[in-house]
């Protein structure tokens, strides 16, 4: 079982990250070095100060007292220089710690399979990413170095102020037990709520992120007032989080402070009784209080720095709970190579069911058995709910099944690495995502193989545009070089999808996946995309979700599929024979087919132009700013 940080006492905690530290440990070390150094010169002022009130000032000696006060500056100069030292040694460390660890949990994030990301909230991921790491490395630099280098002064000035008489150095002590009861009644209570502001700051960042994607629905229904309400709601928890941190430092701040300025009160009596009784020189009393002056900064420091302590790892537990989550879909400890995949793709006694789902609910996917020929287009159909789209999610294994087994060519998928799997197969997804970068990037995404520069690449880019009756591209700014902004929301439902289309076509799998990617298209225009995927795929399997009869008629085959089981297969003819829930679900789709005409025809009507003329428009490109006439149509 993996260890927690959340189990862990705080150092131990803390050492979780010398996995990331270690390379860089020594200048780090050496960061820590110069800070010492500069405290030790810091306490040796007293030290010189001493010497020169009891010499050259006592003695009224001029030139004494210059060497006395260039000594202090050569010291003050000294301190300053070993700090500026100190910075250069600690920040590039410090960065290169956090470009690791902000690499692995990138990598991390990748790694971690699909039903990880159900779970986690994005924002609060982010939040981790960005907040957290940063909070880690400048307590690496910054907090660790001068909380460890801060409590040697104090023992060190401690020790020092013995030096001039034990009562006044035992009454500074003394003060100092109340601070440590302090800090442990501190601790408690500020590593909960520190953890919980991080948490609700992860919660905030969520909302910031689904208000932004989601604004055209917000301002569609006229929700920006409720989404500012609901988000009001969660900066005031937050706010009053941080007020309640600010407290509890609040209290350690007037602790940290009060006890020595009372210490000073008490000594300052002391002293000067000590001092009239003869047990105690003036130069001395003047360079204890010198001393105690500057052990005053590193005492009220602490409490900052434990608060700092105590941030850091509440940041490290929340980066290692990602980095700890199991990851249950890896590659094979002995994994299987398909020198040259035919494309057979087999589902064989299937069951799923997501982790959450309760015990007293059937499997989502409840014997699936289903085998596609090589080179075979396969069309599942079925009612809402009944099991279409987690059934093609289980082929690239971005969910194993919970039962049974989906092979390629004889040999289990869970038996073949990762990317020699996602390889053969390839999936088109009906919510189409793209990504901030250019059109030419977006459709080769899948082609690690090729330069993207190469005349190959272009080849390659052309075709998969073509197929997918993306030639709107060639009215972008900069066509294939256009940028697409964030999720390509610059772009219109149907531009998306096809380019998600050609993106999988330019992969060029032996077994391609489709989970209605061509629901934002005109019917007309599917019909072209489907043509033209069975000229240039010809000899790759498919597997497509299909909500349309002309999707269906272009099959091979359909597969009846009826809460969670395939009940019957064959051809489409064959089907509409001899099934009536098969004919009753195709009525469906013709039903909604309709609808969408004559949504289409009413449209044309009252944009003054002819249905055919709207149906060629849906072909062409739409504002590349805005949504365009290929948009999905309401059913």
């Amino acid at each position: 079982m993996t260890t927690t940080t959340s189990r862990l006492s705080t150092p131990r905690a803390l050492a979780r990250l010398l996995a990331f530290a270690r390379p860089v440990l020594p200048r780090l070390a050496c960061g820590g070095l110069s800070a010492l150094a500069a405290a030790v010169v810091s306490l040796m002022i007293p030290l010189a100060l001493e010497r020169v009130v009891a010499g050259p000032i006592a003695s009224g000696e001029t030139r004494a007292i210059a060497w006395g006060a260039a000594a202090v500056l050569a010291l003050a100069l000294l301190e300053a220089g070993l700090v500026y030292l100190r910075r250069w040694l600690v920040l590039g460390p410090g960065t290169t710690v956090e470009f690791e660890i902000r690499r692995t949990f990138y990598n991390r994030l990748q790694q971690l399979p699909v039903a990880f990301h159900d779970r986690w909230q994005s924002g609060q991921l982010l939040s981790r990413m960005m907040q957290d790491l940063g909070l880690i490395r400048r307590w690496i630099a910054f907090g660790l170095i001068l909380l460890i280098v801060n409590g040697l002064t104090v023992v060190i000035g401690s020790v020092l102020l013995f030096q001039w008489h034990w009562a006044l150095a035992t009454v500074f002590v003394l003060s100092g037990v109340p601070l440590w009861i302090q800090g442990y009644l501190f601790e408690r209570e500020y590593g909960v709520l520190t953890r919980l502001s991080q948490d609700q700051q992860g919660d905030l960042a969520t909302s910031v992120e689904e208000s932004v994607h989601g604004i055209r629905v917000l301002k569609a229904f006229g929700r920006g007032p409720h989404a500012l309400r609901r988000f009001t709601r969660q900066a005031e928890s937050l706010r009053d989080t941080e007020m309640r941190k600010a407290r509890s430092i609040a209290t350690i701040d007037f602790w940290l402070v009060l006890l020595p300025e009372l210490a000073f009160a008490a000594c300052l009596v002391i002293g000067i009784w000590l001092a009239s009784a003869g047990q105690i020189t003036v130069p001395q009393l003047f360079a204890y209080f010198a001393m105690a002056t500057i052990l005053r900064w590193p005492i009220e420091s602490i409490g900052f720095f434990f608060a700092f302590t105590l941030d850091a790892r509440t940041a490290t537990d929340r980066v290692f709970e990602v980095l700890d989550a199991p990851n249950t879909i890896g590659d094979p400890e002995r994994p299987v190579a398909i020198e040259e995949p035919r494309g057979e793709l087999a589902f064989e006694g299937v069951h799923f069911r997501y982790q959450d789902a309760g015990s007293a609910e059937p499997d989502l996917l409840n014997g699936v058995d289903l085998s596609l020929r090589p080179g075979e287009t396969l069309a599942v159909v079925g009612l809402t709910g009944s099991g279409k789209t987690t059934l093609t999610t289980l082929p690239t294994r971005l969910y194993d099944v919970t039962g049974g087994r989906v092979t390629i060519d004889g040999v289990d998928v869970r038996d073949l690495r990762l990317v020699d799997l996602r390889r053969i197969i390839a999936t088109a997804f009906e919510d189409a995502t793209l990504f901030s970068a250019s059109v030419r990037d977006n459709v080769l995404l899948g082609r690690d193989d090729l330069d993207p520069r190469s005349v190959e690449a272009d080849r390659v880019l052309s075709e998969a545009l073509a197929v997918a009756q993306a030639d709107f591209v060639e009215e972008l700014p900069q066509g294939v070089e256009t940028l697409i902004g964030e999720e390509g929301l610059s772009l219109s439902g149907g531009q998306r999808q096809r380019l998600a289309l050609a993106r999988a076509v330019a992969a060029r799998p032996r077994v391609l996946v489709m989970d209605d990617p061509l629901s934002a298209l005109d019917v007309d225009t599917e019909e072209r995309v489907q043509r033209e995927l069975r000229r240039v795929l010809r000899g790759t399997t498919a597997l497509v979700v299909a909500h349309r009869p002309s999707t269906v008629a272009l099959a091979d085959r359909v597969a009846l599929l009826e809460v969670g089981r395939v009940t019957a297969l064959g051809t489409h003819a064959e089907l509409m024979a001899s099934s009536p829930h098969y004919r009753a679900v195709i009525s469906s789709f013709e039903r909604e087919e309709r609808e969408e005409r004559a949504w289409r025809n009413d449209a044309a009507v009252l944009a003054g132009t002819a249905p055919d003329d709207v149906q060629r428009e849906d072909t062409r490109a739409g504002d590349a700013t805005g949504p365009g006439a290929d948009e999905e149509a309401p059913r």
